[in-house]
Protein backbone atom coordinates (compact mmCIF):
# COMPACT_ATOMS: atom_id res chain seq x y z
CA UNK A 1 0.00 0.00 0.00
CA UNK A 2 1.50 3.52 -0.90
CA UNK A 3 0.77 7.00 0.76
CA UNK A 4 -2.15 7.45 -0.05
CA UNK A 5 -3.64 4.32 -1.55
CA UNK A 6 -6.18 2.41 0.65
CA UNK A 7 -7.20 -1.58 0.02
CA UNK A 8 -10.60 -1.01 1.86
CA UNK A 9 -9.49 -2.10 5.40
CA UNK A 10 -9.37 0.73 8.00
CA UNK A 11 -8.52 1.06 11.66
CA UNK A 12 -10.37 3.45 14.21
CA UNK A 13 -8.78 4.69 17.41
CA UNK A 14 -10.60 4.82 20.14
CA UNK A 15 -9.58 8.94 20.44
CA UNK A 16 -7.25 10.94 18.40
CA UNK A 17 -6.45 14.55 18.15
CA UNK A 18 -6.16 16.68 14.99
CA UNK A 19 -4.27 20.01 15.39
CA UNK A 20 -5.32 22.22 12.15
CA UNK A 21 -8.81 21.16 9.46
CA UNK A 22 -9.17 17.93 9.64
CA UNK A 23 -9.45 15.47 6.83
CA UNK A 24 -11.28 12.45 5.59
CA UNK A 25 -11.26 9.74 3.50
CA UNK A 26 -14.36 10.05 1.93
CA UNK A 27 -17.79 11.84 2.47
CA UNK A 28 -18.70 9.46 5.43
CA UNK A 29 -15.79 11.16 7.59
CA UNK A 30 -15.75 8.03 9.42
CA UNK A 31 -11.82 7.73 8.37
CA UNK A 32 -9.56 10.57 9.85
CA UNK A 33 -6.23 10.94 7.41
CA UNK A 34 -4.36 13.55 9.51
CA UNK A 35 -4.25 12.57 13.32
CA UNK A 36 -1.83 14.03 15.34
CA UNK A 37 -2.36 11.98 18.59
CA UNK A 38 -3.79 9.12 19.03
CA UNK A 39 -5.42 7.00 21.83
CA UNK A 40 -5.90 3.07 22.14
CA UNK A 41 -7.25 1.59 25.64
CA UNK A 42 -5.93 -1.69 25.61
CA UNK A 43 -8.13 -4.90 26.40
CA UNK A 44 -6.87 -8.53 26.31
CA UNK A 45 -8.89 -8.67 22.90
CA UNK A 46 -7.67 -6.08 21.28
CA UNK A 47 -4.06 -5.55 23.02
CA UNK A 48 -1.90 -7.31 20.46
CA UNK A 49 -3.59 -6.11 17.12
CA UNK A 50 -2.92 -2.48 18.87
CA UNK A 51 0.17 -2.56 19.42
CA UNK A 52 1.01 -4.58 16.44
CA UNK A 53 -0.70 -4.23 13.38
CA UNK A 54 -2.86 -1.16 14.08
CA UNK A 55 0.38 0.22 15.21
CA UNK A 56 2.22 -0.43 12.14
CA UNK A 57 -0.75 0.62 9.83
CA UNK A 58 -0.91 4.12 11.73
CA UNK A 59 2.90 5.14 11.63
CA UNK A 60 3.51 3.78 8.06
CA UNK A 61 0.27 5.39 6.76
CA UNK A 62 -0.39 8.87 8.55
CA UNK A 63 2.01 11.10 7.75
CA UNK A 64 0.69 13.81 10.60
CA UNK A 65 1.27 11.12 12.90
CA UNK A 66 3.36 12.00 15.97
CA UNK A 67 2.18 10.43 19.29
CA UNK A 68 0.60 7.40 20.11
CA UNK A 69 -0.15 6.50 23.80
CA UNK A 70 -1.46 2.95 24.34
CA UNK A 71 -4.19 3.11 27.87
CA UNK A 72 -3.63 -0.41 29.67
CA UNK A 73 -7.26 -0.94 31.78
CA UNK A 74 -5.00 -3.30 34.05
CA UNK A 75 -3.06 -0.75 36.13
CA UNK A 76 -2.76 3.36 35.94
CA UNK A 77 0.07 2.59 33.08
CA UNK A 78 0.12 4.73 29.48
CA UNK A 79 2.41 3.84 26.81
CA UNK A 80 4.06 6.32 24.98
CA UNK A 81 5.44 6.18 21.12
CA UNK A 82 6.57 9.75 20.12
CA UNK A 83 7.78 9.88 16.22
CA UNK A 84 11.35 11.04 15.84
CA UNK A 85 13.12 12.93 13.06
CA UNK A 86 14.04 9.63 10.50
CA UNK A 87 11.04 8.01 11.26
CA UNK A 88 12.41 6.28 14.67
CA UNK A 89 9.60 6.18 17.90
CA UNK A 90 10.44 6.67 20.97
CA UNK A 91 9.46 4.58 24.07
CA UNK A 92 8.15 5.73 27.32
CA UNK A 93 6.34 4.21 29.85
CA UNK A 94 4.31 6.30 32.29
CA UNK A 95 3.28 4.14 35.59
CA UNK A 96 1.52 5.62 38.97
CA UNK A 97 -1.26 7.98 39.42
CA UNK A 98 0.65 10.62 40.27
CA UNK A 99 2.61 10.66 36.86
CA UNK A 100 1.80 12.77 33.89
CA UNK A 101 1.86 11.75 29.94
CA UNK A 102 3.45 14.93 28.29
CA UNK A 103 2.56 15.19 24.51
CA UNK A 104 5.25 17.89 23.19
CA UNK A 105 3.61 18.23 19.87
CA UNK A 106 0.00 19.87 21.40
CA UNK A 107 1.46 21.20 24.16
CA UNK A 108 -0.50 19.15 26.52
CA UNK A 109 0.25 17.35 29.76
CA UNK A 110 -2.57 14.14 31.04
CA UNK A 111 -1.91 13.60 34.46
CA UNK A 112 -2.65 10.21 34.65
CA UNK A 113 -5.25 10.90 37.96
CA UNK A 114 -7.31 12.70 35.81
CA UNK A 115 -6.75 9.89 32.91
CA UNK A 116 -7.85 7.03 35.68
CA UNK A 117 -10.51 9.28 37.32
CA UNK A 118 -13.43 7.09 38.42
CA UNK A 119 -11.51 3.96 37.48
CA UNK A 120 -11.87 1.37 40.67
CA UNK A 121 -8.89 -1.17 40.49
CA UNK A 122 -9.05 -4.97 41.19
CA UNK A 123 -6.16 -6.82 42.38
CA UNK A 124 -7.51 -10.41 41.19
CA UNK A 125 -7.51 -11.63 44.45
Amino acid sequence: MRQGQHTGMFSYADASVVCGEPRFDDQHRDVLLNPTVIFEVLSPSTEAFDRGNKFLRYRTHLETLSDYVLLSTDKPLVEHFQRQVGGIWLYAGIEGLQANLELASIGCRLPLLEIYDRIEWFDGE
